[in-house]
């Protein structure tokens, strides 16, 4: 099984702003850790992750993470907690909403 994740920048906030562009940045070490211990993992055949830094616009292309192995289960868990990982150890993102709207 092969599960791709494409993650882009969204239109909205978690509490509703209109969002006009983000801010990301990439701890590229702690990237490098996460992706070696997740292609560690039973039944994981490979993992690879592309992450973009810098200022990008709503619509756009932030991350890509793919997980390939042999068993559904195996390949579902490793890329729903390796990307709730990245998200909380990897990137760091600033939302910029649009004034007065949302």
């Amino acid at each position: 099984m092969i599960l791709v994740h494409n993650g882009i920048v969204r239109g909205l906030t978690r509490n509703g702003h209109q969002v006009e562009r983000i801010r990301v940045k990439v701890n590229w070490q702690r990237l490098s850790e996460l992706l070696e211990e997740a292609r560690q993992r039973p039944g994981i055949v490979a993992v690879e992750a592309s992450l973009k830094e810098g200022e990008f616009w709503v619509g756009e292309d932030l991350m890509y993470l793919v997980v390939a192995g042999d068993f559904r289960q195996n390949v579902l868990a490793c890329l729903s907690e390796l990307l709730e990982a990245i998200k909380a150890e990897v990137t760091e993102k600033e939302e910029i909403v649009i004034a007065g709207r949302g």
